[in-house]
């Protein structure tokens, strides 16, 4: 028996991620949560535990007692750093930065009005059915809990349906914010019940600032201590994986156990200066993988906290007909708070950052999920004994059923929503530049077909049969009423996109500096964010690195300034080659789109041309660049061909290693080997 308790805790994590699975699998193409699945699961177990039905279930009633009796700390210490940077550390930091000002406004007085209006509600119902054990440290504490939002079954669908991606990052970074704030406001009532909450300042206020401003500092600091490590080894994978879970941890622990600052706002900038600096210090490989491994766990981290989660309630909690009552009150509070807090600030919201319609903000009011943060703090009061039996009880239901209606039914009737408002709508141009693409792929696979069904060894192949399996011929979308202005816009948007995967490319292929890529990157950022509406050749941000700044043109023979010169040539050159390149792509790129737009009236085909000449002058003004800095400085422009010759041949190299790697005449280890030692010589460079 002795050994069962002991292997309880391992069996119940295999069993939890085996029935998550069968019901990842079961509801995959079901509208209905996956963890609210996974809850009621949790719910069936402990119902049977508590009727005394696994009595015989030997090591299956071990881990339901492992599970119910599990540490409320020990799930925000396990879980909670994974949940928090998987989602920081996947946001885009551009998008993030214009979002941050209206996700602040609904995350900090947005949150604080929230907790208000919660803790009056919370209070107000206990007159309703009478209980003395609610007060206002109580309430306001309650508030701040279910004030914690989950937004990721609505930005899964906002990415499905291709809406706006300035509003799905608004949902994620708010949320992220809100997890902050929340359990930060959370902190101070609760240290007033227990040990375990600390409070900086005597004054509310300044505890606050404090916690969030410090667990910001702590977060940038050691996400920069972490990427300076990963530089020094750049060759080892598995070390720079490691050193990235590790410092995430560490952030975490050290804010909450020892500085007593927000871990989750660490976290936070942990991830985002990670995300933004870091991942130019790792290999794509690595990349993908660290993507992969923060999915995974963030999955597992869910499906775990979930079925725990109903098993707690339902072992441990007393369920009356009134309390089940008051929790569908408080379901119904909940979501006409969040609705009022959002369209209380939605007069400035509309004015600051991107902007925000009333139709974004009903989706955002709706769209206000909770999650696995709100029941781990509820976990939390719920084994903490200064807190009366019945309000922990309460606050334990309440929670999860919160969290289990908003996902059920706000979760579920979001699409209907989004759909409603007219949020999933696609213009006709956008359609057609579509439509274009697909075209592209169905007559490459038709030129396929034509050149097998010509061959004499397939003439037996039954060639009706083939032709189901081929995609069949759409119509075109009309866009007779669309103007050259829309088709532009729409084309430019997927040259932004050619751009930067080109540019990410010759990056990865060692062919660009990291400082190059980035300027690249940062260049086309404004772009994405104009829609579509400026032009290919409004380019300053890449330009301007090419002006004659006060050293270059007053010291240039100066010898105290030669080597700062000289290093500024050769990058230069180096940004002026990836800008070459991804242009001349852009430029092949529209003249592909060219070749299949013969449904385009003429005055249409107007825009292909203006996009053309775009794309050429950013050509001609940039060799006219190089040929100013061959004339003025052409001993650091002689290094600066040599240094991008040898990143050519470099580069090469690579390519041929990974050409033998794939076709298996170098084992995976021996191209890793070698392209290593590549990597050292670029560090010569």
């Amino acid at each position: 028996m002795e050994e069962e308790f002991l292997l309880a805790p391992l069996f119940f994590v295999v069993l939890a991620l085996s029935v998550g699975a069968i019901f990842k699998f079961i509801l995959r193409k079901s509208k209905f949560p996956y963890t609210v699945g996974i809850f009621c699961f949790g719910l069936v177990i402990g119902l049977l535990f508590r009727l005394d039905l696994l009595k015989e279930a030997g090591m299956l009633q071990a881990a339901v007692i492992s599970a119910g009796k599990i540490s409320p700390n020990m799930i925000l210490y396990l879980f909670l750093p994974v949940l928090i940077f998987d989602a920081a550390y996947e946001l885009n930091l551009h998008t993030f930065r214009r979002t941050l000002a209206n996700a602040s406004l609904l995350a900090i007085p947005g949150v604080i009005l929230s907790i208000l209006m919660t803790a009056a509600l919370a209070l107000g119902l206990s007159y309703i059915a009478p209980s003395e054990n609610w007060t206002w440290p109580l309430a306001f504490m309650f508030g701040a809990l279910i004030s914690a939002t989950d937004p990721v079954a609505v930005v899964a669908l906002l990415k499905e349906l291709k809406t706006s991606k300035r509003f799905s990052t608004l949902v994620d970074a708010e949320s992220l914010l809100n997890d902050g704030t929340g359990i930060v406001f959370f902190m101070l009532f609760f240290s007033t019940f227990s040990a375990a909450g600390h409070s900086l300042f005597a004054s509310p206020v300044l505890s606050f600032i404090a916690v969030v401003l410090g667990g910001a500092a702590l977060g940038f600091v050691l996400a920069r201590l972490s990427i300076w490590f990963i530089s020094k080894v750049k060759g080892d994978l598995m070390v720079q994986i490691s050193v990235i879970l590790l410092a995430a941890y560490i952030t975490f622990f050290m804010a909450e156990k020892y500085l007593h600052v927000s871990g989750v706002i660490s976290l936070v900038a942990f991830g985002l200066t990670t995300n933004y600096k870091g991942k130019l210090k790792l290999r794509d490989k690595t990349n993908e993988f660290m993507s992969h491994f923060w999915e995974l766990s963030a999955y597992i981290a869910n499906t775990l906290v979930f079925i725990i989660v109903g098993i707690v309630i339902a072992v441990n909690v007393n369920i009356t007909w009134i309390n089940l009552a008051l929790m569908f009150v408080i379901y119904i509070g909940v979501n006409l708070i969040r609705m009022a807090v959002v369209f209380l600030l939605f007069p400035l919201m509309k004015r600051i950052g991107y902007g925000m319609q009333k139709r974004d903000a009903i989706i955002l009011g709706w769209g206000g999920l909770r999650g696995a943060v709100g029941l781990s703090l509820a976990l939390l009061v719920s084994a903490t004994d200064s807190i009366p039996q019945e309000i922990r009880d309460q606050i334990l239901l309440y929670t999860a059923g919160v969290v289990t209606l908003t996902l059920t039914v706000n979760g579920t009737t979001i699409r209907m929503l989004l759909e409603r408002l007219g949020l999933t709508l696609v213009p006709a141009a956008q359609s057609f530049v579509g439509y274009s693409i697909r075209k592209r792929v169905n007559n490459s696979v038709k030129r396929r077909y034509d050149a097998l069904s010509s061959k004499e060894s397939l003439a037996n192949v039954d060639w009706v049969k083939v032709q189901e399996f081929l995609v069949k011929d759409e119509t075109a979308p009309d866009i007779s009423s669309c103007s050259t202005e829309e088709i532009i816009t729409q084309v430019r948007l997927r040259i932004y996109g050619t751009e930067n995967e080109v540019a990410h490319k010759l990056f990865s292929e060692g062919n660009i500096s990291a400082d190059s890529y980035s300027r690249i990157i940062n260049s086309l950022e404004k772009h994405f964010d104009s829609s579509g509406t400026m032009s290919l050749a409004d380019r300053p941000l890449i330009f301007k690195h090419f002006q004659d700044n006060f050293i270059l043109k007053h010291f240039k023979n100066n010898k105290f300034f030669a080597r700062y010169i000289h290093k500024r040539i050769v990058s230069l050159c180096d940004l002026a080659r990836g800008f070459i390149l991804t242009q001349n792509d852009s430029l092949a790129e529209i003249e592909r789109f060219n070749k299949f737009y013969s449904e385009l009236q003429p005055e249409q085909l107007e825009a292909l041309k203006i996009l053309s000449l775009e794309v050429k002058k950013n050509i001609s003004k940039m060799e006219d660049c190089l040929s100013l800095i061959a004339e003025n400085y052409p001993e650091a422009y002689k290094y600066a061909l040599t240094y991008k010759t040898v990143r050519m041949l470099l580069s090469s190299e690579r390519r041929a290693i990974e050409i033998l790697a794939a076709d298996g005449l170098l084992s995976e280890k021996e191209a890793e080997t070698m392209i290593d030692k590549i990597e050292l010589r670029y560090e010569y460079l």
